[in-house]
């Protein structure tokens, strides 16, 4: 069975307290993340404390020209970012480390226009790959994230859980999978549930929200009993993350959360 994580933005405070107070709430884990800049120790020291995890962290850097290069307007859709995004890629696994955390984001940048998308298709791959030996035998994963272009991320590349799932197939590696955006996946293409079976294999991490709204489940038009149940089926034993805003107060949004989990 999946194990639900809290969204980062519904407890206030750094990483610690985010843990704590997620933890007091019944949470097993939270997502805030952007890790730079927290004192990971103490975030550690909350997890070991709380038994709440840090369930995924995104690749940042602290050196300003590999951000640069790795950042939404360029990426890894650009051949000369692979070498700074491998260098994120071991810092962001050394932060994973220390927090207990098995899961790192990995975004695409935005589309370019200057050559073709089989060619940002395949750089994408090659950084994916290059990163491997990195990660490899650490226990962590890197989970790539295909976004909506229609409402949130207008420009971004790679939109299709498709292409994202034969990437993932591509790159080869069980330490490589596809995170799955219930949120933005609705309003790229909708058939959550075909698509969560068809490609259960690749998928390594989910994030929640509903539509319209980016709101918490019930507040739009996906049936999240069916979605969850869905997943559970597939035998998904990892993350289910509420990545969106909430409507009411924390404690009614995490019992109403819990409520949707299938018997």
């Amino acid at each position: 069975m999946f194990t639900l994580s809290c969204s980062g933005g519904w407890v206030p405070g750094n990483y610690a307290e985010k843990i704590r107070g997620a933890a007091a709430l019944g949470w097993k884990a939270i997502e805030p993340l952007n890790w730079l800049d927290q004192d990971l120790e103490a975030a550690r020291a909350a997890s070991d404390e709380t038994g709440c995890w840090i369930s995924g962290i995104v690749v940042q850097t602290a050196d300003k020209r590999d951000a640069k290069l790795t950042r939404w307007e360029h990426g890894i859709v650009h051949e000369d970012a692979r070498e700074a995004f491998v260098r994120a890629v071991g810092e962001t696994l050394k932060a994973a480390k220390t927090l207990g955390c098995t899961t790192i984001v990995v975004t695409t940048g935005n589309e370019r226009h200057d050559v073709s998308r089989e060619a940002q298709h395949a750089n994408i791959v090659k950084a994916l790959k290059a990163a491997l030996p990195v990660i490899k035998g650490s226990g962590v994963q890197l989970v790539l994230e295909p976004l909506n272009v229609l409402v949130n991320h207008k420009g971004y590349y790679l939109t299709t859980s498709e292409e994202g799932a034969r990437i993932i197939r591509e790159v080869g590696s069980p330490q490589v999978r596809l995170l799955y955006d219930i949120y933005h996946q609705q309003i790229t293409e909708g058939s959550l549930i075909y698509n969560i079976r068809q490609y259960s294999k690749e998928i390594g991490h989910f994030h929640v929200g509903d539509v319209p709204g980016r709101n918490e489940p019930g507040t739009g038009e996906i049936n999240y009993r069916n979605v969850f149940r869905a997943i559970a089926e597939t035998g998904y034993d990892k993350y289910v993350v509420f990545e969106c805003g909430k409507t009411e107060p924390v404690e009614v949004v995490t019992r109403k959360m819990f409520e949707l989990l299938p018997e």
